[in-house]
């Protein structure tokens, strides 16, 4: 199916052969509410563990099960409303099934949240006697996370009285994604033909994609313009969002709200700073490939409009979603055939949501539940782009899949800080494959500039982000108050420290000091410092896995399989180190701009 019409359809008309299949989580919505209301029966249950966790082993194991017993429900029914919403957002029917389900998470966070105060008030030596239990031993990993966070739990009535602030707490994100996704309207701008389309998120990734200067700037003039109508609005979301964070890292006494986010995943503040400092010494080499960007465009001075711009005359095949399909299957072979049978299980048994349809929340993601297949949402358009996002989503996919089925629930999901790696390492391998079966030096050059935009992208532009977070985060501590223009000013001077103002040929476009208004990642507090990371670990595990010893490269492949099946059964700076990556050293963001290096090296030789 081709996705070339002027107006975006209406779900109804895309082929069911290109939506997801959610009959894995619930056949129809009456079966959804059956689960609600069970959940909701169940929730009661929990009053009678109250005060009792001390009891005895037995006791505290039957907790444990009923615990899980309402995650994995719970895990299934907000899933199922938050993924039909996503289908389409302008659906109040959906809008109102993922509050029901956002607030029942709430109630049973509440009516837990005697568990971690009771559990920290059993004497050490006491636990350590109930983990002799065989039943129980399988939380020992489980009960050490929660005594490490000792200092930061808060009795059991004020931990109730957080619990129930969840659903308040979810505002911002919720206001910034009705905003975003559902009342923003923008205009019309020239398409490819110069004809007047409607702009939408998705359209507007694909403008600044065009070879047309002309178009590229117009669609950058009206989005930003479009985001600038409501800057005061977006500004308060996200302050908003910035003191929710600031005030439960100081309620529960942590050093500040990026420790906070920090703890969760076991890294030390180092890290997030080092990958600042790291990324900021090798601004020179960034530098140098945008000077390289604006002699390829032939400009005077390259704008903002003209960075995603492809360098090179792209092949003129159109990379329909059958043929993404079998370019990944040749890429991720090095991973073996275990690896390649499910990324066809997921192409075949409507693990993806392929095509943008009205309403449709946009962008991509892979989700599902532990007790359901992996899902992966897509905008697809029929480009190299769409190809990698594809690979991209089903390393999420795949890691999931292998953790849920090796792991217990408990230690099933993974920490966030590795969840970039296992797709980028699938976008990696990809890259290899298409520069070694490239038919000539156009389609070469293509490829090579597309890691280097992925590059730009994941590693130069999310550390920029995570300063950004930083900065917003310190600033708010400090009293100072978070408004449009304040906003906008740390923004903007970021973009001149990265983009090399004054240093390369480069035009700080004013209208880039709204583009934080348009970034949904930074309502997930300190999230995007790990697209860097994991983006360098990746570059380390897959040249393991590509390496010229066939001997070398089944050892490697093996030890990252077994990091894929391991979800959080270990803290993830050792899951990694296992797998051959240290990140607490500068060494593998180090390595990552050696092949960045080496791949910009590989465009000037061929260019010369």
């Amino acid at each position: 199916m081709k996705q070339e019409s002027k107006t975006i359809p209406n779900r109804q008309d895309i082929p069911k052969q290109y939506q997801w299949d959610l009959s894995d989580l619930y056949p129809d919505d009456s079966s959804w509410e059956r689960d609600l209301r069970e959940l909701r029966g169940l929730l009661p249950q929990a009053k009678k563990y109250q005060g009792r966790l001390a009891e005895s082993p037995v006791v505290l194991l039957e907790f444990f099960r009923y615990e899980e017993q309402l995650s994995r429900l719970l895990d299934k029914v907000y899933t199922y409303a938050s993924m039909k919403k996503d289908e389409d957002n302008r659906l109040s029917h959906y809008q109102s099934m993922e509050d029901q389900a956002q607030g029942l998470a709430v109630e049973i966070e509440a009516a837990l949240s005697f568990f971690q105060p009771e559990l920290l008030a059993i004497p050490e030596s006491r636990m350590a006697l109930y983990l002799q239990n065989a039943q129980l031993a399988p939380y020992a990993r489980l009960i050490s996370e929660i005594t490490r966070s000792r200092p930061y739990t808060l009795s059991g009535s004020e931990e109730k009285i957080l619990a129930f602030s969840g659903e308040m707490a979810a505002s911002p994100s919720q206001i910034f994604q009705m905003l975003n996704n559902a009342d923003l309207d923008f205009p019309l701008t020239p398409n490819e033909q110069g004809q007047p389309e409607k702009l939408s998120h998705s359209r507007y990734l694909q403008r600044m994609e065009s070879p047309k200067r002309e178009v590229r700037q117009a669609a950058f003039q009206a989005l930003y313009e479009t985001y600038g109508k409501c800057r005061n609005t977006f500004a308060a979301t996200l302050a908003s969002a910035v003191k929710k964070n600031i005030f439960y890292a100081r309620v529960r006494n942590y050093e500040s709200a990026l420790f906070a986010s920090l703890f969760n995943d076991e890294i030390p503040i180092p890290v997030y700073d080092r990958l600042i400092s790291t990324v900021r010494k090798n601004l020179p080499l960034f530098f140098r490939y945008l000077q390289l960007r604006r002699r390829l465009l032939q400009l005077d001075r390259l704008h903002m409009y003209d960075v995603y711009a492809p360098l090179f005359d792209q092949p003129q095949e159109i990379y329909s979603y059958e043929r993404a399909q079998e370019i990944i299957l040749f890429a991720l072979a090095p991973l073996g055939s275990e690896y390649l049978s499910l990324v066809e299980r997921g192409f075949s048994e409507g693990w993806v949501d392929v095509y943008e349809n009205q309403g449709k929340t946009p962008g991509a993601y892979s989700g599902g539940a532990y007790d359901t297949k992996p899902y992966i949402l897509l905008n697809y358009k029929n480009n190299l782009n769409s190809v990698f996002t594809l690979a991209h989503e089903l390393g999420h996919s795949l890691h999931s899949y292998l953790s849920r089925r090796r792991q217990p629930y408990i230690y099933s999901g993974y920490s966030i800080f590795v969840a970039e790696v296992a797709s980028t390492v699938n976008e990696s391998l990809l890259v290899d494959y298409l520069l070694k079966t490239a038919v000539d030096d156009q389609a070469r050059l293509a490829i090579l500039n597309h890691f280097l935009e992925e590059f730009r992208g994941t590693v130069f532009r999310q550390t920029m982000f995570a300063e950004f977070e930083k900065k917003i985060h310190l600033a708010a501590e400090s009293a100072q108050p978070l408004t449009a223009d304040s906003l906008c000013q740390i923004y903007y001077q970021l973009n001149q420290d990265y983009y090399g103002a004054g240093i390369t040929d480069m035009e700080i476009d004013t209208s880039i000091e709204m583009e934080w208004a348009r970034i949904p990642h930074f309502y997930s507090s300190f999230y995007v410092y790990k697209y860097a990371t994991g983006f360098s670990a990746a570059q380390a595990l897959a040249n393991g896995i590509l390496d010229p010893d066939p001997a070398k490269a089944r050892a490697n492949c093996r030890n990252y399989l077994e990091f894929l099946s391991s979800g959080s059964s270990a803290p993830p700076l050792d899951l990694l180190r296992a797998a051959g990556v240290d990140m607490t050293t500068p060494a593998p963001i180090e390595a990552a701009m050696k092949r960045f290096t080496d791949m910009l090296d590989q465009i000037e030789c061929l260019i010369m």
